[in-house]
């Protein structure tokens, strides 16, 4: 049995317009904290985080792009654990209603399979058009991606279609890709409320309608759209687990060479357990993030 704490390796890249929280969205994830003002990237910066993946965390896609189970299943064992840790009172308090249902397995205990986990290896890519042509080459070998757009910003929306046709031209056909609308701290009907208390211009600055970005996400063949606050960290961790359990999904499926680089996931034999479980930090020095452990 490995020694490593992760049965694979994926690599995912956070894609899109400089300044809609890309860096912010994945230092969240790793390292559980908001950095109100983060430098432009430069290029790319690295991060990781092991996630669980496949039964018993395992809940389906339910997207904003389908209507929720009328009749939500009742877990025997008395858990209410959703993928990202909390309960379904905590989630459904950060908004979005009741969370997914979890899926029950139906073998007995003693034939399940053991709970498997995932490195997710983030790239985190410079949005600048500067950058772009530099940015591009990341997009190869990645078998996930968040395509990030800022929900008050409409242009950074309008160019999403590019992005996804530019991460398309380079990455692997079956790069599993999640529409993430950020910012969603300041496009709710709250912060009207919040904004007018801080005197910072009041309103609800969301200029990205649910609806369209749900529309975009189908027409395109996204899998999900997902609204996020690196801020409150609402839905953070549900965007990169979508990914990562699509991902998973598609290995069960056997869509991926574990051997060959190019697949963008790798198993424990593939590498070193590097950085294992630790949050990394991010940095734009590619050798000390990477600790040999990334795709």
């Amino acid at each position: 049995m490995s020694s490593a704490p992760w049965d694979y390796i994926a690599k995912l890249v956070c894609i899109g317009d400089s300044g809609c929280g890309k860096s912010s969205l994945t230092i969240r994830l790793c390292e559980g904290r908001f950095v109100p003002h983060h430098d432009v990237t430069i290029g790319v910066e690295f991060g990781s985080r092991i996630v669980p993946v496949g039964p018993p965390y395992f809940s389906p896609p339910t997207p904003s792009l389908l209507p929720p189970s009328p009749n939500p299943p009742h877990d025997p064992d008395g858990g209410d654990n959703n993928p990202d840790g909390t309960t379904s009172e905590s989630a459904a308090s950060k908004g979005g209603g009741l969370p997914p249902p979890r899926t029950i397995p139906t073998e007995k205990p003693e034939k399940q399979q053991p709970q498997k986990h995932m490195k997710l290896s983030l790239w985190d890519t410079a949005g600048q058009e500067t950058y772009k042509s530099v940015t591009r080459s990341y997009f190869r070998g990645a078998s996930g991606a968040l395509l990030v757009f800022d929900l008050t910003r409409k242009s950074t929306f309008q160019h999403v279609t590019d992005w996804l046709n530019d991460l398309r031209q380079i990455a692997e056909p079956d790069i599993v890709v999640v529409l993430v609308g950020n910012k969603a701290d300041l496009a709710s009907p709250s912060a009207a409320e919040e904004e007018t208390a801080a005197s910072e211009g009041g309103g609800n600055k969301r200029e990205v309608t649910r609806q369209e970005a749900e529309e975009w996400a189908r027409r395109n063949g996204v899998l999900e759209y997902v609204e996020t606050s690196a801020k409150s960290g609402e839905n953070v961790e549900m965007a990169f687990m979508r990914v990562a359990e699509r991902i998973f999904q598609n290995i069960q499926a056997g869509k991926y060479d574990l051997n060959d680089r190019r697949s963008g996931v790798k198993g424990p034999s593939a590498g070193g357990g590097g950085i294992g479980g630790k949050a990394v930090r991010l940095s734009s020095d590619a050798s000390k993030s990477l600790g040999g452990g990334c795709c």
